[in-house]
């Protein structure tokens, strides 16, 4: 994609340029746009996912003797129960009250063995009730009692801007601008999904791109979707309460209009891509982290990065002015310090020169000539494909290569056209 240009911003008494102006000036059609009404609510963290290896401890399994019942864990009272195939879990405890839900065993690691076997998955109102320090520290000590020969295996995190002031234009799916092709877009309670450059369902009332093995973008009406899960009482008393944006306007939420929320959701192995290619600019040092606690400092910077890669353009070759002022004016509201000043942020991508790599080509040229074998269509294969664990390394061997998911699509179509011309039937 061409790097795009924000609209110059201009003090609205003496003219001159302002960074910090509400008051945008379209340099092509000498046009003004006035943002000065638009209330951003908060910037914070909405979901936490901390992942860990190691061995389950076999006193944990028979807390799922009996799923549906409450049971003692580290000292509190827990719901056990199954989980669903698609979790990649086989079993959970939950304590909403804490909004602490433990996943346990992992569905593609055997139970005596060391594996990803745990993911601790954390709600919003946990996540503000403790600093990041603290909040690894209490993951830490749940993951201690499920798991032996423990460690951190990276964390997955949401961040979400809640704003009034403003709605999604008409023509939003339109005017984004991203590289994937994978859309998902829910009506705000109920989620429908299919494969299209981009698309809109529930009359406008949300909209998801991108994949999630990846960086997804989400907006949808939040004051809509919090009245549905009944949630509308915390989160109007969070919006009352915080104010990290609008200083002259300390009671800025408008109870009478809706609010509207722009979502980045990073998956885990974005993160661990980050902490591998991100360095300090003063020690040249990479991130290197493997924690919510760690990686807390450069939120800030992964806003700004999926602003970036996710465009909402004016015209070709400028951004919208309102997704100028969420890439500058918002802020992570965090009790930590930022470093998104002191680092150099970029995501390390494995390459073919390595093992995996090699194995990466090699599986898809034996994973094509199956397919040819038994007639099946490129894009029910694709769809297969990535809904496989292993899909994360394919789609970033290949982005390493400068293939996007939309050339890996044409790349595998391709070869089992050739295949079918060459070989017909007798593959």
């Amino acid at each position: 994609m061409a790097k795009a240009k924000d609209f110059t911003r201009l003090d609205i008494e003496t003219g001159l340029e302002n960074p910090a102006s509400r008051l945008f000036v379209d340099p092509g059609q000498i046009g003004f746009i006035d943002l000065s009404g638009v209330r951003l609510l908060r910037c914070g963290v909405d979901t936490v996912r901390q992942l860990y290896r190691g061995m389950i401890r076999p006193e944990i399994m028979a807390l799922f003797d009996k799923p549906g019942t409450l049971v003692d864990f580290a000292g509190q009272r827990w719901h056990s129960g199954r989980v669903g195939k698609d979790s990649g879990y086989q079993y959970k405890l939950q304590n909403a009250d804490l909004g602490i839900i433990l996943l346990v065993k992992n569905f593609n690691a055997k139970l005596d063995n060391i594996g990803p076997h745990l993911k601790i998955e954390v709600s919003p109102h946990a996540i503000d009730r403790f600093s990041p320090e603290r909040l690894q520290q209490r993951l830490d000590y749940y993951a201690e009692h499920v798991l032996t020969h423990i460690e951190r295996n990276q964390c997955a995190v949401h961040l979400a801007l809640d704003l009034q002031g403003w709605t999604p234009p008409a023509d939003l799916v339109a005017r984004m601008h991203c590289r994937s092709r994978a859309v998902r877009d829910i009506s705000g309670i109920k989620e429908i999904q299919w494969t299209l450059e981009s698309a809109t369902y529930g009359k406008g009332q949300s909209f998801l791109f991108g994949s999630a093995g990846s960086v997804q973008l989400g907006i949808y009406n939040k004051t809509l979707q919090a009245r549905a899960t009944d949630k509308l009482d915390y989160w109007e008393g969070v919006w009352r309460a915080r104010d990290s944006f609008d200083e002259n306007d300390p009671e800025n939420y408008d109870p009478t209009q809706d609010v509207w929320r722009v979502e980045l959701r990073y998956h885990h192995s974005v993160i661990q891509q980050f902490a591998s290619g991100s360095v300090d600019l003063h020690s040249g040092q990479a991130i290197d982290s493997n924690s919510y606690a760690a990686f807390a400092p450069h939120l800030d910077g992964l806003w700004r990065y999926g602003l970036r890669q996710f465009k909402l353009l004016a015209r070709p070759g400028y951004f919208e002015p309102i997704w100028t002022l969420f890439r500058d004016d918002v802020r992570v509201d965090l009790p930590v310090d930022s470093l998104v000043d002191s680092t150099e942020y970029k995501r390390q991508y494995k390459t073919s020169r390595g093992f995996s790599g090699k194995n990466v080509e090699l599986f898809l040229g034996n994973f094509v000539s199956l397919l040819a074998r038994e007639r099946v269509g490129a894009r029910r294969a694709f769809h297969r494909l990535k809904d496989w664990e292993c899909w994360p390394v394919i789609r970033d061997h290949y982005a390493a290569k400068g293939m996007d998911e939309d050339g890996l699509y044409k790349h595998i179509k391709g070869i089992l056209e050739e295949r079918h011309i060459r070989w017909g039937r007798a593959v």
